[in-house]
């Protein structure tokens, strides 16, 4: 039998649990009640640490999983705006705008007209076009280790 589990290594067990339940059931209707019972956790407890694990609460995780899987679907069909919204989970074809909208930076409509299928594995498509948290401040600047007048050495 191996090692008992670390405090640490058994919170990263409950939360990639839960995880993997929101990544499977995407498209439906899923509340933090639920999540938290899966990992074992009261609701407050779960929303905390799910945060301090991914570094975003389980609304917003699952907000991204549904806009990633929206994306894939608009690149490759042709299906109607709203029947997507309502296949990845979203009620209403509102909220889906502003969501995808605010995730991705451009409208269903647009990002589809800008999209059109690629003949990779839907792998690779999904890591290079994963939604990315937008800065809204400006962009950083890299600053050179190098000094002027200073020899390294």
């Amino acid at each position: 039998m191996g090692r008992p589990l670390s405090a640490q290594e058994d919170t990263n067990r409950r939360m990639l649990r839960a995880r993997d339940e929101m990544d499977r059931r995407y498209a439906e209707p899923l509340d933090v009640p639920t999540l938290a019972a899966i990992a074992h956790l009261s609701v407050s407890q779960f929303g905390r640490v799910f945060k301090e694990v991914y570094g975003e609460t389980p609304h917003r995780y699952l907000q991204r999983r549904r806009v990633e899987r929206a994306m894939t679907l608009l690149r490759q069909t042709d299906r109607p705006v709203t029947d997507v919204a309502w296949d990845v989970g979203f009620a209403s074809l509102g909220t889906f705008s502003r969501t995808f909208s605010n995730v991705v930076g451009c409208s269903p409509t647009e990002f589809r007209a800008g999209h059109t299928p690629v003949a990779v594995p839907s792998c690779f498509i999904a890591a290079w076009t994963r939604p990315r948290e937008r800065e809204t401040a400006a962009p950083r600047t890299a600053v050179s280790e190098k000094r002027e007048g200073v020899v390294a050495g």
